[in-house]
């Protein structure tokens, strides 16, 4: 594969605002898209521009098109539920092109590598629980393996904390929600030229005609491309358009059309392998307790050579590797306001494709660190022990997801009494598909150990000091032939198929019992289908495992207000995550099984409901005239049924992980010109029980090998891929109404991938099993790290800007993603880039 493939494309998509009992109201102090009114300097100018936004007992009214989604029931002031609001102008300030750019200046989110279905697509953890599959375009779930882009988005709004009430399924950290740009009324239009180091190259559009007085056309267009700064060979190109079209903009009926494509290309970054491995048969870890790191910078192998890793070092390809990948979402929407109520559909089609052939640098047998001093004098394949080397494994997929979602609401508000309620009410209906398969293709993973002569002589190992990713690698029809093969996708009857089908129904109030008391309800109802076609031989009938689950999710919270731009809240959520929730999108922990055996088939009977739970208080201030959003959260997260392993052909749902924190946030204007965005979050996430390990054991005489179980390493230990301690600040200051200055930094805490340690288990010729305990415990983590921005811009005209952006400007060596076993992410080097944006 090369560069100049055709493409297919990256999807990013557009949100119907989504909100769990007003958790989506819009955000008190950065500005909208539309055009520019005439400036004025009062005290509503939110961003020095003269861009006004009506302010409204702490829900701002925006000059253009209101986003609000019919969930939305009270403003953020009065929500019991810790929310931020990332809005369009922070995502242009501090330079992001990605949804991933974009979260990382949100404290409290970290991010997550796989190998599986989502290995280097969005996988954000929100307090410590994976959210990939808790991610809304418009109020819609956007399950795909995606990387999603910025170019069509207007906000995005994050809820953390159990939320299954407001989304459905999953959400057992919170819900991220999309909130893409439509039409408004008005003729407006922007588009801006970007270039830097790495060979960075953007151009944006985004264009608003009012066609006729009550109908108006919008369209927004991408084209990216860029290499990598300091990584080897890596590169993304990605280009996209977003038209939409409403009648009866500012009237009582509204009717919106929406499309959205996106297609992406690019060379997969597999990141460095960790230094150590630790397993029963292979340990390389020092005795006792150690930490490894992945292998960057100055290192010693067992047989005492050295060598340097450099941050450049690619163990890729770029001959073999790729990710293509694109995305389709049409969207229609209807609205209609009865008085003080809207009743609302929307209907979504989505169909998301990704095929990719990605290197995981792996070492699960030693290569790296080595496992021996010496190499076997008797090998017919010269096998090699001695370290220093990447077994370049190869993880491979070709599918597609599609989905039908129709959602109904109806809301408004009413008066019982003295008593105001604002209520929302709506059902759900949505049809998913996705099928899956691999390529065919000889890697090495045959070959025992992996790193041996032959292995190194066909490409499928590198050198860990020195990798070349234009390798000449040439694959073969098996790891053992010399007979030379095109890579080719897997025969249909390979292929994994999952289909889902959902019904709910739920209710949302926000009920002021007086002015300074609110009481927050809702409640949902799912019924969640989940079949899986597995694969099956030539010739033979395709089998059908199924699952249906019923779930139940409640939250309610309490609301003082000492003042009206003031309050204190206590609250209690739930979520649920019903076997198979991603359907093979992502790293599925509660998985249906994946081969039709009676163990497997008691393993389905057995199945059921992850159930989380949050406890939450907090409080909450809007201050100078509600320009500046403070916000206090102390909670706790916690699983008590989690799935988990009692012996090969049992699960038990006893497994607990418990997550509890603190986050403070700030967002908006601190004094005329100078705005902040940010915040501090800690957290102490502890697994309390993650279930029992499996050890073999060998036969021994008439002794007939078998299998025992131990308890998991990783019980009392820190949960992985998150972070104790993180903070993240965003500030922008006018130092007149041309020029602007600011910057950002970022601190993220060390992050744990796994545990591992090295007790084995023997037996005797009577079958009598001994475990030997461990003498070496193994942790994967990656370090923390300090990251600054620094962002200036220079109106030259009313409609023309200058800006410049330096991402990571001290050129700190830091990883962003880390995986349980194998490797870690790599961060880019310092990225400059100047862009020029004109206004029309």
């Amino acid at each position: 594969m090369n560069r100049n493939n055709p493409a297919r494309r990256v999807a990013q998509p557009a949100f119907l605002a989504l909100s769990c009992v007003g958790a989506f109201a819009t955000h008190p102090a950065l500005a909208a898209d539309g055009p520019d009114p005439t400036p004025a300097n009062d005290d509503n100018d939110s961003d020095g521009q003269g861009r006004r936004d009506i302010i409204i007992n702490g829900q701002r009214i925006r000059n253009a098109a209101d986003p609000s989604g019919p969930k939305d029931v009270a403003p953020i002031v009065n929500t019991p539920k810790a929310i931020v609001v990332l809005s369009r102008d922070v995502i242009d300030q501090t330079g992001s092109a990605s949804l991933q750019d974009a979260l990382r200046t949100v404290p409290g989110i970290t991010f997550g590598a796989a190998e599986g279905g989502n290995p280097i697509g969005d996988r954000p953890f929100i307090r410590g629980f994976d959210s990939q599959g808790s991610i809304y375009v418009d109020g819609v779930r956007d399950l795909s393996s995606q990387s999603r882009e910025v170019f069509a988005i207007d906000s995005v709004q994050i809820v953390r904390g159990s939320d299954s009430t407001l989304g459905g399924r999953g959400s057992a950290g919170g819900t991220i929600n999309i909130i893409s740009k439509l039409p408004q009324l008005g003729n407006f239009g922007s588009a801006t030229a970007s270039y830097g180091n790495g060979d960075y190259k953007r151009i944006t559009g985004d264009l608003n005609i009012q066609l006729l007085p009550n109908v108006a056309f919008r369209i927004e267009g991408l084209w990216h491309d860029q290499d990598v700064v300091d990584r080897n060979a890596i590169w993304s190109r990605r280009w996209g358009f977003a038209p939409s079209l409403t009648i009866g903009v500012g009237t009582s009926t509204r009717l919106t059309a929406s499309y959205y494509y996106l297609e992406s290309h690019e060379l997969p970054d597999s990141g460095i392998p960790y230094l150590y491995v630790c397993t029963a048969t292979n340990c390389n870890a020092p005795l006792g307790n150690s930490v490894t790191t992945p292998a960057l910078g100055k290192i010693t192998t067992i047989t005492g050579a050295t060598g340097v890793v450099d941050r450049s070092a690619f163990y890729g390809i770029a001959d073999r590797d790729f990710r293509d990948t694109s995305t389709n979402q049409a969207m229609l929407r209807l609205e209609h306001d009865f008085g003080t109520l809207t009743l609302r559909n929307t209907a979504r089609f989505t169909r998301n494709v990704q095929n990719y052939i990605y290197t995981q640098p792996d070492d699960t047998q030693g290569n790296v660190f080595g496992t021996r001093s010496a190499n076997p004098t008797t090998n017919p394949a010269g096998s090699v022990y001695t370290g220093g080397l990447v077994w370049r494994r190869a993880n491979t997929r070709y599918g597609y997801s599609t989905s039908i979602v129709d959602q109904t609401d109806l809301g408004g508000t009413f008066k019982t009494g003295g008593i105001e309620h604002s209520f929302a009410i709506g059902t759900e209906f949505a049809w998913e598909k996705t099928r899956r398969g691999t390529y065919v293709l000889a890697t090495g993973s045959t070959a025992t150990p992996r790193c041996n002569t032959s292995t190194i002589a066909r490409y499928n190992c590198t050198s860990l000091f020195a990798p070349n990713p234009y390798d000449p690698w040439v694959n073969y029809v098996s790891d053992s032939s010399t007979v030379t093969a095109p890579v080719t996708k897997g025969a249909p009857n390979t292929e994994t198929q999952n289909d889902a089908e959902t019904q709910a129904v739920y209710a949302f109030d926000s009920i002021t019992l007086i002015p300074q008391l609110i009481v927050n309800l809702g409640v949902r109802f799912d019924r969640f289908k989940s079949t899986t076609t597995l694969p099956f031989a030539a010739g033979a009938a395709a089998a059908r495992l199924s699952k249906v689950d019923n779930l139940f999710n409640w939250q309610a919270g309490v609301v003082f207000k000492p003042t009206s731009e003031t309050s204190v809240y206590a609250s209690y959520a739930t979520a649920a995550t019903p076997p198979n929730s991603l359907l093979g999108e992502g790293r599925e922990d509660n998985a249906l099984p994946t081969t039709v055996t009676n163990q497997n088939l008691a393993i389905l009977d057995a199945l059921k409901v992850q159930k989380t739970k949050s406890y939450e208080v907090g409080a909450k201030a809007s201050l100078f005239k509600e320009k500046l959003a403070l916000g206090f959260a102390a909670f706790q997260t916690e699983i008590n049924n989690a799935r988990v392993q009692i012996d090969a052909n049992t699960v038990g749902f006893l497994g607990r992980t418990r997550v509890r924190g603190l986050e403070f946030t700030a967002s908006g204007q601190i004094l005329p010109g100078w705005t902040v965005f940010g915040g501090y979050t800690y957290l102490d996430p502890k697994i309390i029980d993650a279930g029992n390990t499996a050890l073999a054991v060998a036969a021994n005489g008439p002794a007939v090998a078998t299998t025992v179980y131990v308890t998991s390493v990783s019980n009392g230990r820190q949960v992985p891929q998150t972070a104790k301690n993180s903070f993240t600040m965003s500030s922008q200051f006018a130092v007149n109404k041309q020029f602007t200055i600011g910057g950002g930094a970022i601190f993220m805490d060390k992050q744990i991938s796994g545990y591992a340690d090295n007790r084995a288990a023997t037996q005797t010729s009577a079958g009598v099993v001994t475990v030997t305990p461990a003498t070496k415990v193994l942790t994967r983590e990656i370090p923390s790290y300090w990251r600054f921005d620094a962002n200036a811009a220079y109106s030259i005209t009313q409609n023309v800007r200058l800006s410049v952006n330096a991402q990571n400007l001290t050129n700190k060596t830091y990883f962003s993603n880390t995986f349980t076993n194998h490797y870690a992410t790599i961060a880019p080097g310092r990225t400059v880039f100047g862009t020029v944006e004109v206004k029309f």
